[in-house]
């Protein structure tokens, strides 16, 4: 269902009892909320939440920014190497309030926030800026906007950047399928039938590209969000994969060391997407961190 939030409309599913305590999900760049997968969002459900999922702005069915046209991001990337912000057509602050637009669209007082990847960096900034509104935040494969730490591999930023320039379907599909599988768990390799499967799948719900660029240009004008991490009260876990080639450790490290009492859960053979075979210890971690969040309210 679509919902108006902050302004624009956004693409909802909710799982599970309305009265149960809610937990919000953010998914990452171009990234649908289908990323969050049925098995895990069951999970959840099955611990006694409320699950919700949305695809953020300029993603999936979600509203899209088409006037705003292409953003220059070598020039936008520039600047920010000179602490210089250039002008975007929004930011990961936008995209927080879009999170919270979306509670207030259903009703929602207060929420469990968990995000992966660019959703845990919009994550963050919930529980930075609206702590009467988190209960508890989970941070994934996330990191600070610190610009010392650690770059993605070679391979990784490759995939990510250089985006097929076609519009011929199978070109697209079988570069995102390389992409999931250099950026994927290298302990838990997925068969290649099961990924093309699932960018099919994801393809034929919505292919919007242009939607890309401008997410990468609202994380670069985000800068280094660590003075603000500092300003979390609410309960924090971050889970980050120790073979995460996009973000690297570092940046899990990073995000627990800048947040107030934040736990963090290494996993070995973890890349940077959510393995099946991990769904039971990712969703029981972040129940604990939930459920220590509502017995202190």
């Amino acid at each position: 269902m679509k919902v108006a939030a902050n302004g624009i409309e956004i693409e909802v599913e909710s799982f599970g009892a309305d009265d149960a305590p809610a937990m919000l999900l953010i998914m990452g760049l171009g990234a649908q909320l289908t990323r969050w997968s049925i098995p895990f969002v069951e999970a959840l459900v099955a611990r006694g939440y409320r699950v919700i999922r949305y695809d953020n702005r300029d993603v999936g069915l979600s509203t899209k920014f088409d006037a705003a046209g292409a953003p220059k991001l070598a020039r936008i990337m520039g600047l920010a190497m000179i602490g210089v912000k250039a002008r975007v057509p929004y930011t990961l602050d936008d995209m927080a309030a879009d999170a919270i637009g979306v509670l207030d669209a259903l009703g929602i007082d207060r929420a469990h926030i968990v995000g992966a990847s660019m959703g845990g960096m919009i994550a963050q900034l919930v529980a930075a800026h609206y702590p009467e509104r988190t209960l508890s935040l989970t941070s994934i494969m996330s990191t600070t906007g610190n610009r010392s730490l650690p770059r993605a591999t070679k391979e990784a930023t490759a995939v990510l950047m250089d985006r097929p320039k076609t519009r011929d379907r199978e070109t697209i599909i079988a570069h995102a399928v390389r992409a999931a599988a250099v950026i994927g768990s290298p302990g838990y390799r997925v068969e290649a039938g099961e990924l093309r499967a699932k960018v099919v799948r994801d393809f034929e719900r919505m292919h919007y590209p242009a939607g890309f660029a401008r997410q990468i240009a609202a994380i670069t004008v985000g800068g280094d969000r660590r003075k603000r991490l500092a300003a979390i009260t609410a309960p924090t876990l971050v889970i980050h994969g120790t073979d995460d080639p996009l973000v690297p450790i570092a940046g899990g490290r990073d995000t627990a060391a800048s947040i107030p009492g934040a736990v963090l859960h290494e996993m070995p053979g973890m890349g940077h997407d959510l393995p099946e075979p991990l769904i039971p210890t990712v969703c029981d971690l972040i129940d604990g961190i939930a459920r220590q969040a509502e017995a202190i309210r």
